[in-house]
């Protein structure tokens, strides 16, 4: 896993593990090196942690608007 230094100065690892993005993927970030604990997402596309996550599994970088399109879909969960 590769460490990096996180928002807040903490240490978080970014593992190989990566969800496809319409721009670059996003790699699955730890909170520690054990793979315990998931912080969240790294975007690749503009080397950055700021992602928001919904229910649905979308996932959408803040700075970049990458994004990876939730897996399951069906009209009734709009």
């Amino acid at each position: 896993m590769d460490e990096r230094p996180g928002p807040d100065g903490e240490t978080l690892y970014i593992s190989a593990e990566v969800e496809r993005g319409n721009k670059g993927p996003f790699r699955v970030v730890y909170a520690d090196t054990d793979a315990e604990r998931r912080w969240g997402f790294f975007c690749t596309n503009c080397e950055t942690f700021d992602n928001a996550v919904d229910a649905m599994g979308r996932i959408q970088c803040n700075q970049c608007a990458n994004y990876h399109k939730a897996e399951e879909w069906d009209s009734a969960h709009e």
